[in-house]
C-alpha cells in the first residue's frame, strides 16, 4: 500500500478558517494537479467530518481521465473511503452513490443497526479498531481489496491520525497566497500532535501553481518509503 496525503493550506498553515467554511486555497492550476493524482489513486480518503461539512462526491473532474482508467481495466472512478469511528455518514450522502464503490471505516462501537443502514445506503463497511478507527488496521483492509494506492485528502484530524498510524509515504501540501489565522482554525495536522518522534520528511520538489506552490516530501526515514 502507498499513501499519498494531498491538502491545501493558507501561508500560516490554516485549512479552513475557525468557523470550519471551506475556502478556495488554490485556484483552476492546483485543480487539475489534484484531479491528476486522484486519476493515479485506486482510492481516496476523507474523515466523517468532511463528509458532514461538504458533502464532496470525491470522483474525477476530467472526462478523459475516467475513460483513460476504463482502458486500462480499472474502475472510471477510485473507490471513496471515509474514516467515520461512529457511523455518523448520512446515508443520503453523495458518496454512497453508484459512481463509485464506498467503504466506511467504523469502529465495533457502531451500533450493528446503523452499519446495517450504511451498508443498505451503498457502502462496503469495514470494522477496524473498538472505540475508534485503527487506521493502521484500517489501511490493512483496504490493502485486502486491492488498494494499492490511496490518496488522502484530509482533514487535518485524519491526516494527523494517518501520520500517527506511520502508513504515509508522500506529502504534497499547496501553500495558497493567503493570511487566515484563528487559534482554532483547522490545521495539517491537528489530533494530539507530536511531541516526540516526529515523523521524518525529505524535500522531493516544488512547483508554482496558480498563484501559490506546491511542496512535495517523502515520508520516512532518510526518504524511504513507509510502504506496509
Amino acid at each position: 500500500m502507498h499513501v499519498v496525503v494531498n491538502a491545501a493550506q493558507s501561508v500560516d498553515g490554516k485549512l479552513a478558517t475557525r468557523r470550519r467554511e471551506q475556502l478556495r486555497i488554490s485556484g483552476p492550476e492546483d485543480f487539475d494537479r489534484v484531479d491528476r493524482v486522484r486519476a493515479a489513486a485506486d482510492a481516496v480518503l476523507v474523515g466523517v467530518g468532511t463528509v458532514l461539512a461538504d458533502d464532496p462526491h470525491l470522483t474525477l473532474d476530467e472526462e478523459d481521465r475516467r475513460v483513460e482508467r476504463l482502458r486500462n481495466g480499472r474502475p472510471g472512478d477510485p473507490a471513496r473511503v471515509v474514516i467515520d469511528s461512529t457511523g455518523r455518514t448520512p446515508t443520503d450522502a453523495r458518496i454512497l452513490d453508484d459512481a463509485a464503490a464506498t467503504y466506511l471505516l467504523v469502529s465495533a462501537a457502531t451500533d450493528r443497526e446503523r452499519r446495517e443502514a450504511l451498508a443498505d445506503a451503498g457502502a462496503e463497511v469495514i470494522v477496524a479498531g473498538e472505540e475508534r478507527v485503527d487506521v493502521a488496521e484500517g489501511v490493512d483492509r483496504l490493502a485486502e481489496r486491492e488498494v494499492d494506492r490511496l490518496m488522502v485528502e484530509g482533514g487535518g484530524e485524519v491526516i494527523f491520525s494517518c501520520f500517527e498510524a506511520g502508513v504515509v509515504d508522500e506529502l504534497h501540501v499547496y501553500v495558497g497566497s493567503l493570511v487566515i489565522g484563528g487559534r482554532d482554525a483547522p490545521t495539517l495536522a491537528d489530533g494530539a500532535g507530536f511531541t516526540e518522534g516526529f515523523p521524518d520528511l525529505t524535500l522531493t520538489g516544488t512547483e508554482r501553481f496558480d498563484d501559490g506552490v506546491v511542496l512535495s516530501y517523502a515520508v520516512g526515514e532518510d526518504g524511504e518509503s513507509c510502504e506496509r
